[in-house]
Parts: structure tokens; C-alpha cells; sequence
């Protein structure tokens, strides 16, 4: 059988992956074990997404484009039990002040994944609270 990425994290009901702001486009390249319908196929999924229903319909999956240079690696995604994944920022890149309704609000641009390069708008002293190491000065 053939072998495609999986899990469009934002479609379908009972999402596979809702993280709070950052939703990557797909994870994985999975083998498929069986067509189930016309549109619906079942996946090997590894040990860290067993709480995952295994069947997919095809708007969720993406065929894999071979590449003699590209080397997968299996990242190790652990999803908590409602299936939701935790993401942890990597650094504070810019911040800003915006006013609403007349207080000014100090944001920061925090990048939570240095191969793809997302980064999010936070309210800064929240950012503080959760993640006060991103904010200690640099030796």
C-alpha cells in the first residue's frame, strides 16, 4: 500500500489535534492498511496516536511525494488525553503596544517552532506568568 501524510488536524468531528493557536497543516506519513470505502481509509497509526480512530476520509490525507533526499524522521508527538497538544514557546521575538478601549496592552510575537516558524501575537504579562524564562535577561 501506498503511503500518505495524515491528519488535517482541523477538519472532521472530534479533531485530532487542537492546539490553542497553532494548527500544523499535517503530521506524519502513515501506511495505509486498507480502503475501507470510496472515500475512507484506514491508517497505521504509531503507539503515541492510539487514541485516535484509525479511519481517515481522503479530505484529511495528502499523498506523499517521494524525494531520494528526503529522510523522514518520526517525531514524537505525544497528544493528551482530549486530544489536544501542548506546545511550548521558544523565544520572544518582537513586541508591540496596542490600545483597547483606552488601556494600552503590551504584546509580544513568540515563535513556538523554529523549523516551521510559527509565531503568535501574546498579551505579555500572561506570557510572563506561563513562561517566565523566555522573558530572564541573556548571559
Amino acid at each position: 500500500m501506498s503511503v500518505r501524510n495524515v491528519i488535517h488536524p482541523t477538519t472532521g468531528v472530534g479533531r485530532a489535534i487542537r492546539p490553542k493557536k497553532l494548527s500544523p497543516k499535517f503530521i506524519g506519513s502513515y501506511q495505509i492498511l486498507r480502503k475501507i470505502g470510496p472515500v475512507a481509509y484506514e491508517l497505521s497509526l504509531p503507539p503515541q496516536l492510539s487514541n485516535l480512530h484509525p479511519v481517515f476520509h481522503v479530505s484529511q490525507l495528502r499523498k506523499y511525494i517521494a524525494d531520494p533526499y528526503h529522510i523522514l524522521k518520526l517525531e514524537d508527538i505525544r497528544l493528551c488525553q482530549d486530544r489536544t497538544l501542548e506546545m511550548q514557546p521558544v523565544r520572544v521575538e518582537d513586541s508591540n503596544t496596542k490600545y483597547y478601549k483606552g488601556k494600552a496592552v503590551r504584546l509580544v510575537k513568540v515563535a513556538w517552532d523554529e523549523k516551521t516558524g510559527d509565531s503568535t501575537w501574546e498579551v505579555e504579562d500572561a506570557m510572563k506568568d506561563l513562561y517566565p524564562h523566555l522573558f530572564e535577561p541573556q548571559s
